[in-house]
């Protein structure tokens, strides 16, 4: 039987994955939750990073390099930043010649700018909806090998579980039709997982609602590692919202925006009617050299600070303005257009004339599933090797957000459509490799094996529409959000995380007394999210324990007991021998990867070393922005 291989997921990193494959000649079934075209790769605002250097500063993809790593705060492997930084303007210029509408200079070459964390004008955009344009260009490529037979797409159809034979490899995995509730289990010679972040394990987020985790979840319940769980991004600026919250780009600092408060507690003015001597751009005073852009958890903090700590949010609340108002309007529209409908229609302002108010909100999270890789001497990634981002589970991959390999404790913007679409691109060759070198074929897998898992599937869902308690799960799915939020996002503190412990275990108990609230056999969307409600309080569980267990203050993982000593204005780390001193201690104890492991207890979190710390491209360093 030929060769076929499985991809759940179709955004950047599932779409590229099958493009590699497709291209090689070989089958492929990819499995999305929505149609392809609507995975939340959708909603990327801003751009995709690389070092092109048009603007003729200077740029190069080692400093895109060190610029990727100092941001995540030295906590990646070190080759596949490396990697993905190095093919940056290859794949930039890949996606302009499949056909997307790039914003471009009155010389008609590419457009770049800047975006947090680097001094360059780094980041090629598509106006404000960058992702969507780099989507459907890769689902253009995708629907050609459809029409010749190559790849088959299952949309509407959720994956419950990889397969695992008697060695432990992966054979294939069980999905359900969310029309039909029909359960199915598929064969396959390898499985990428390309199933996005958990955001919504926090409620309200500007993820969309689909981004439950719960593939991702059960991945780890099932034996992969997961790695990194406590970095969770917040995104410095976004809209504030009952039901979500709306990302309000970077690019809009990219383009000049600035960020300010009335200078004066308890001003009541609005907007423009605060005189410009009385505004406080709070992030140009304390970070000269990259103002508005430094890296987002910094930007993140800094606001957090402002409103909570200072009492100098708008009218005493939540929220700083994003003030875009003295940017010309025909500019606005041409390069942030699709950010400017956002906000006027659901705030009913014009940012074009009056500023926006915004605060920070769940976004990104940089761990994942542990993903393996190789390396030559050089720190150069060995081409199709078949450790390429794959998990620990043999022909199990992992590409995208869903993984934890490339952006460390906190990710530069603009580097996840690069490293979805790089990671995919080395997806694909690493899946024939493993394929070619396996033993079992897809051929050979027992029948009864296939039986075997979705029959557990079949009696999993029986259970599950027969629960008939008194707990409503979106009740429960809420409130894990609320406590979720509260204890591990901005400011980590070990006594709220040790309450959120005790709290998720009551909900834990909680779930098992849920009511399914339908018992129809079609298009029965309570019965899926009571599955995945489970997934994602197992992931919330990791989130929690990780974050407990980390006692330092690294990128987006912020406990203010463990921060280093505090610089002088103006004073360098290197100046100082107590602060490297500190930094020293603390790089040598932390410089780990947390990885989790799922048990019946509860999740195992294990500290391990780098692969790379005997071959380092960069040494660590002080994490330094003032």
């Amino acid at each position: 039987m030929a060769e076929r291989y499985i991809v759940v997921g179709g955004g950047l990193a599932g779409l590229m994955t099958v493009i590699k494959l497709a291209e090689a000649g070989k089958h492929v079934d990819v499995f999305s939750i929505v149609p392809v075209k609507r995975s939340h790769s959708v909603c990327a605002q801003g751009g995709i990073n690389g070092a092109v250097n048009t603007k003729g500063e200077g740029d190069h993809p080692d400093i895109h390099v060190k610029d990727t790593l100092k941001g995540g705060d030295f906590l990646a492997e070190q080759p596949p930043v490396k990697g993905m930084c190095y093919a940056a303007p290859h794949i930039i210029y890949m996606l302009d010649r499949m056909g997307v509408p790039f914003n471009r200079t009155p010389e008609g070459l590419l457009d770049f700018r800047r975006f947090g964390g680097t001094l360059f004008n780094r980041t090629a955009f598509a106006g404000a909806s960058t992702g969507q344009q780099l989507l459907y260009a890769l689902d253009e490529q995708a629907r050609r090998y459809e029409a010749e037979g190559l790849v088959r797409k299952f949309e509407y159809w959720e994956y419950l579980g990889f397969i695992r034979d008697e060695g432990g490899s992966c054979r294939g995995i069980v999905a359900m039709d969310l029309r039909s509730m029909d359960i199915q289990a598929y064969p396959a010679d390898a499985v990428c997982l390309a199933t996005g972040g958990p955001g919504i394990v926090y409620g309200r987020s500007t993820n969309s609602l689909i981004n439950t985790g719960s593939a991702n979840g059960r991945s780890y319940m099932d034996g992969a590692i997961y790695s990194n769980a406590e970095f969770v991004q917040v995104h410095p600026t976004a809209i504030p919202g009952e039901d979500k919250h709306r990302l309000m780009s970077e690019s809009a600092r990219g383009e000049g925006g600035r960020i300010w408060v009335p200078k004066q507690k308890g001003d009541k003015r609005q907007g423009k009617a605060v005189p410009e001597g009385e505004l406080d751009y709070f992030l140009e005073t304390k970070y000269p050299h990259y103002g508005n852009l430094v890296p987002r958890d910094v930007a993140t903090r800094e606001i957090f600070a402002k409103c909570r700590d200072e009492g100098l949010g708008i009218n005493g609340e939540d929220a700083v303005y994003l003030d875009i108002s003295h940017i010309p309007a025909a500019t606005l529209d041409r390069k942030l257009g699709g950010i400017m409908e956002i906000y006027e229609k659901f705030q009913g302002v014009d940012p074009r004339h009056e500023p926006m108010k915004i605060f920070p909100a769940v976004h990104y999270s940089m761990g994942g599933l542990w993903v393996d890789y190789e390396a030559d001497a050089k720190g150069n990634m060995v081409p199709g090797s078949p450790r390429q981002q794959q998990t620990n589970i043999p022909g199990l991959y992992a590409a995208g957000e869903c993984d934890s390999s490339y952006h460390g404790a906190n990710r530069l913007g603009a580097n996840s459509l690069l490293s979805c679409i790089y990671a995919g691109m080395i997806t694909g060759p690493a899946m024939i490799s493993a394929a070619k070198n396996a033993a079992a074929k897809k051929g050979d897998v027992p029948s009864a094996l296939l039986d075997s898992a979705k029959l557990q599937w079949k009696e999993r869902f029986e259970k599950i529409y027969k629960m008939e308690g008194t707990e409503n799960p979106y009740v429960i799915g809420q409130q894990m959000g609320d406590m979720m939020i509260k204890a591990a996002t901005v400011v980590k503190v070990n006594s709220q995380i040790d309450e959120a412990l005790v709290q998720l275990q009551v909900l834990k108990d909680r779930w098992q007394k849920c009511n399914v609230l339908d018992t129809g056999r079609t298009v029965n969307q309570s019965s899926a999210y009571v599955n995945q409600l489970w997934n994602m309080l197992e992931i919330a569980h990791l989130i929690l324990k990780a974050s407990r267990l980390r006692d330092e203050s690294r990128g987006s993982h912020y406990k203010p007991e463990f921060v280093l000593p505090k610089l002088k204005e103006g004073e360098k780390p290197q100046s100082n021998p107590e602060f490297m001193a500190a930094w020293k201690v603390r790089n040598e104890k932390w410089l780990k990867n947390s990885m989790g492991t799922w048990t019946a207890q509860g999740p195992n979190v294990e500290f391990a070393k780098f692969q790379s710390l005997e071959n380092l491209i960069i040494p660590p360093e002080p994490r330094h922005y003032d």
